[in-house]
């Protein structure tokens, strides 16, 4: 019997797209809790054989989508703003994200609030955020690496689900308020780890990027 052949990548890159727009097109129109892998498989025009080997669940074409994003973000680093403060550069990051993010709120806003008491479940669990909250230290040039940087990672994810809530209920069109909550908490997540960098007894964490704060 003669093999088939294999799917072109194009189709499966346009495949998975489609049943990523189409999820988060549900959400928005239906709430999550709402929204089966069948709908999503229709919604999208793809056979449930399809979806399935593209994803194994709701969650993974959520995290898909997260890591579309985080590239997305990578990809529109801005060069000018090398050697800006540490600060500022966080914030040009995590404003580009929830840019990004704009672009499906109903779809994410739905999403989130399927399960308000535990955002970061619906958001496919810590180490989905941690890894995407990594990714975006190194965007800003801030090394994750070693014991400053896996302090770096736990509380740049708190601050990102705190900034989600904003996020959440800012229906501004230029999201003023996320902005200023973003600066505000990014300059106090600054003076934590300063003092920190002073009380620290360990090499390791005074000596990582010494001037990186500007």
């Amino acid at each position: 019997m003669a093999r088939k052949a294999a799917p072109r990548a194009g189709k499966r890159k346009d495949a998975r797209q489609a049943i990523i727009e189409s999820a988060l097109t549900l959400a928005a129109s239906r709430g999550w809790l709402r929204v089966g892998l069948g709908d999503i498989a229709e919604a999208a025009e793809v056979s449930l054989a399809e979806l399935r080997a593209e994803f194994s669940s709701r969650n993974a074409i959520v995290a898909a989508y997260i890591a579309d994003i985080d590239r997305a973000v990578l990809d529109a680093r801005d060069p000018e703003m090398a050697g800006r403060p540490a600060t500022e550069r966080l914030f040009d990051v995590l404003m580009k994200r929830f840019d990004l993010l704009n672009a499906q709120r109903e779809g994410v806003v739905a999403i989130l609030r399927s399960s308000p008491s535990n955002a970061e479940g619906v958001l496919c669990g810590s180490l989905t955020l941690r890894r995407s909250m990594r990714w975006m230290l190194e965007a800003a040039d801030l090394s994750s690496a070693g014991l400053r940087g896996e302090f770096r990672v736990s509380a740049l994810c708190a601050l990102y689900l705190t900034m989600l809530r904003v996020w959440l209920h800012d229906d501004s069109e230029d999201m003023a308020r996320t902005m200023a909550v973003l600066d505000r908490r990014l300059r106090r997540l600054d003076r934590l780890t300063r003092s920190l960098c002073r009380l620290a007894p360990n090499r390791e964490w005074r000596d990582t990027q010494p001037a990186e704060a500007g």
